[in-house]
């Protein structure tokens, strides 16, 4: 049996990232998104936040690709070049088999290598039971706050919980050089 391997994603994992993003939409709440995007939109997504040098990141096994994870910006505005945001997303065949906290702890490797100072995670439908807030509790996050009633999906009203790992010093000392920043 082959191992898990989380590796660098490649523009050959798109229409696997694509029909795993699908059915995130189509079946779940941790994205807000209504309709999926095709295949050419994931490609210009994953263009452009490997072109900015984010991670993005696949679990790979067997040869298949069942869950995917990148960094991207929290927000654009200069004061937040500190900080990024993350996504992860899991196949639902392989839920509940630990491939979210291998992409999870890539991702934190990754970031701080990068010398980003706070990993941050706006998790939809993000109750306190939720896989998702689970799995970043796990990895060291602490809960920042809750936005009530942020989005509606599936008939019904969804929180958004907010999370954030402290990297690099955090806060405690002052910032150098901006992470991928010229």
């Amino acid at each position: 049996m082959s191992p898990i391997e989380i590796r660098s994603a490649r523009p050959a994992d798109l229409a696997a990232i694509t029909e795993i993003y699908r059915d995130a939409v189509l079946h779940g709440t941790a994205t807000y998104e209504i309709d999926p995007p095709d295949f050419d939109e994931m490609v210009r997504r994953f263009h452009a936040i490997t072109a900015d040098g984010f991670p993005y990141v696949v679990a790979e096994y067997g040869g298949s690709v069942f869950g995917y994870a990148y960094a991207n910006y929290f927000r654009t505005r200069p004061a937040y070049w500190w900080s990024v945001e993350d996504s992860i997303y899991v196949a639902p065949e392989a839920k509940g088999r630990g491939l979210g906290k291998l992409l999870l702890q890539r991702l934190i490797k990754d970031c701080t290598a990068l010398g980003f100072r706070q990993l941050i995670a706006v998790i939809g439908d993000g109750h306190e039971a939720s896989a998702s807030v689970r799995l970043h509790t796990s990895a060291g996050f602490s809960f920042c706050g809750t936005i009530r009633g942020s989005g509606f999906k599936h008939g019904r009203w969804l929180d958004t919980a907010l999370m954030q790992l402290d990297m690099n010093g955090g806060a405690e000392t002052l910032p150098g050089k901006p992470p991928l920043r010229a």
